[in-house]
Formats: structure tokens, C-alpha cells, sequence
């Protein structure tokens, strides 16, 4: 037989089987994920916040059919993400760009995920837009024991700055406790250098929200994932959190971001104006973090990826290349989003 062929092989088996069987080891596989849902508005006015100003209200015919289409696409999506390695959609999933309750509750009720049981955590934001983030949890995997919204308190020349909260939630991921921080830090309207600052407020929220989990539990397992609006190697990152973007660098109390490396080799999760741009993440902290030692006695990061699907990327038109979006000019493309959706496996060893 033909060397290539041969070496081709036992990579092959070699990858299929990482997972479930490892020198006769078996292991828990569990997704963790991310997916901004691109303007999840439905299609009723509410007068309490501007939501005339979506995609979804400026449709002038055919909402509810754009609006059901919409819920079955991302239910579709959601359903995928992961499914290949842990045979199932995630275990949890955070989401933004969210209208209110009612439209998470159309989502995880379609026919997609409604036999996996998705439970939800989700407070109504601050944002102008009446945008919010959520988290999603299929029910016989995780046990939520506590979740609180925190409002990043962010001002701009003495005026506040109506943005979306940042949502914790602790609860059980089988038998592990681990803590949850959901964001959509503030946009880069105005220009990245203008909004930096905001980003920067957005991520110190978050270092105070991680102090708060420390605090009771100093190992703790803390994961963060958001569209946060900056790429990994922005100050938000690299000043505020401090995050590491190599395993050996990473210390007790750091964050490890495993996206700085793919956006280093060219990554991307969304594309503008010519920009492309890695802002969605999941970063973790050091306990969940295997640094060589090849030990999943306990739940541990096993690789993050981005799930940039080849149906997910627009192939013609001014957005090609890019994620295929839902809403462009004041109409509907029959799109998913304009953000990937971001993942990570955490894996533990069988018992």
C-alpha cells in the first residue's frame, strides 16, 4: 500500500478516536458555546424600547414568516455545533443579540432542539435597543444554582452608556461546579480608537465579577464567552483581563484565551467593510486548562474552535467570503448570522 495512503490512514483513526478511546480510556465529552443571533427581534412593537430599529421591524411585508424562518435556521445551527464529537448539540450555549424571553423560548422549542430540553437563563438588558444576552443549558447536563445580571455601570463624557448587561451564572456541569460570565461589550460605532474606553469599562466589569467568584472559591472554573467587539490582542484583553494566549505562559490566577492563536494564523468569526475580525470568544480560566500533563480527571479544555460551516459563509454579493447574514439593505437574505458561532469541548475521563 501506497506510504501517503498508509500515513493518511492512521491519522485518520487516530483523530476519530482522541475522544472516545485513549489507551483504552473513555471520556465525557462536553460543548460549550457561543452565537450571536443577529437582531433575534420578533415581530410585535414593543413601545419600552427602540425596537423599530432592527432589521426584523423595518421588513415592510412577510415578518412572521422572515421571523419563523429565522428561529428554524439558528435552531438548525445550534443543533450542529459539536455534534460531531459529542454527539449532541452544546451542553450549554451563550447567546446575544436577543430581543427578550419569548424569543429564546420560540428557539429552543423548535424542531431542532426541542427534544433536548434547553433551559433559560436570561434578564431583560439596559441596551437602548432592548438587545440582551442569554444562556442556554440542556437541562440533564447542567444544574444552574445561581445566576445575577450585572450592569457594567459605563459613562462617556458624564453620560451613561446604555448597553447590554453581563450575565453570570454557577451552576453543576455534571458533577463539577463551574461559573459562566456571557457578554456583548459596547460596538465599535464611532471607531475602534473613539470606543476603546467602553470595551475597556466592559472588561474591567468583568474582572470584578471574576474577583466575586474567587473570593468564595479561589480555583474556581470560570468560563467567558461573548461577541466582545475587540479581537484577543486588543487592550481590553492584554491590559484589562491580562489574558495569556499560550498554555505555558499561563499562570494560577490567569485567563488563557485559546483565540489569539487563530486569529494570529487568520481567523475570523465575522467581516465589515473589508475588516475581518475575531470577536467572539470563549476564554477560560487556569483549572480548566490541561498544560501537558494529560490529566481529564477533572473537566478540562480540549480544543476551541469556530464553527464557520461552509453554509455559513455568504458566496457571492458584497458579503462573500463573510458569514452569511440574515438582514442586509432593509430585507431579509434567507442568511443564519453575521457572526460565527465560537466552541470549545471540555472532556473528562470516564470513571
Amino acid at each position: 500500500m501506497n506510504k501517503k495512503i498508509i500515513t493518511f490512514l492512521i491519522l485518520l483513526f487516530t483523530i476519530s478516536a482522541t475522544f472516545s478511546q485513549k489507551k483504552g480510556k473513555k471520556y465525557n465529552i462536553r460543548t460549550i458555546a457561543f452565537y450571536n443571533l443577529e437582531n433575534l427581534f420578533d415581530t410585535i412593537n414593543d413601545t419600552s424600547i427602540n425596537d423599530e430599529a432592527s432589521p426584523m421591524m423595518e421588513l415592510k411585508a412577510n415578518r412572521s414568516k422572515v421571523y419563523w424562518d429565522k428561529i428554524d435556521k439558528l435552531g438548525d445551527v445550534i443543533a450542529q455545533i459539536g455534534a460531531d464529537k459529542a454527539n449532541t448539540s452544546p451542553a450549554i450555549i451563550g447567546v446575544s443579540e436577543v430581543e427578550n424571553l419569548s424569543v429564546l423560548e420560540d428557539l429552543v422549542k423548535s424542531k431542532h432542539l426541542a427534544k433536548k430540553h434547553y433551559g433559560i437563563i436570561h434578564y431583560d438588558s439596559p441596551d437602548k435597543r432592548g438587545i440582551d444576552v442569554a444562556l442556554l443549558y440542556q437541562k440533564r447536563y447542567f444544574k444552574p444554582v445561581f445566576h445575577q445580571a450585572f450592569n457594567p455601570n459605563i459613562y462617556r463624557e458624564n453620560r451613561k452608556v446604555y448597553t447590554r448587561d453581563q450575565l453570570l451564572v454557577s451552576g453543576y456541569l455534571d458533577d463539577e461546579l463551574i461559573h459562566l460570565i456571557v457578554n456583548h461589550w459596547p460596538s465599535r460605532s464611532g471607531g475602534e480608537a473613539k470606543s476603546r474606553p467602553l470595551r475597556e469599562k466592559a472588561a474591567f466589569q468583568n474582572t470584578k465579577i471574576i474577583a466575586q467568584i474567587r473570593d468564595k472559591e479561589p480555583n474556581a472554573k470560570i468560563l467567558i464567552m461573548g461577541d466582545f467587539n475587540d479581537d484577543p490582542i486588543n487592550s481590553s484583553f492584554k491590559e484589562v483581563l491580562k489574558t495569556k494566549g499560550k498554555k505555558k505562559e499561563v499562570q494560577e490566577d490567569d485567563i488563557y484565551n485559546p483565540y489569539e492563536d487563530l486569529h494570529r494564523r487568520g481567523f475570523n468569526t465575522l467581516g465589515y467593510r473589508d475588516n475581518i475580525n475575531l470577536f467572539d470568544m470563549v476564554l477560560i480560566s487556569s483549572p480548566l486548562l490541561d498544560k501537558g500533563e494529560k490529566d481529564f480527571s477533572t473537566y478540562k479544555m480540549y480544543k476551541a474552535m469556530i464553527f464557520n460551516k461552509r453554509f455559513l459563509t455568504s458566496r457571492r454579493g458584497q458579503y462573500k467570503g463573510y458569514p452569511f447574514r440574515s438582514f442586509s439593505n432593509g430585507g431579509y437574505t434567507g442568511g443564519y448570522s453575521d457572526h460565527y458561532p465560537v466552541y470549545m469541548y471540555l472532556i473528562k475521563e470516564k470513571q
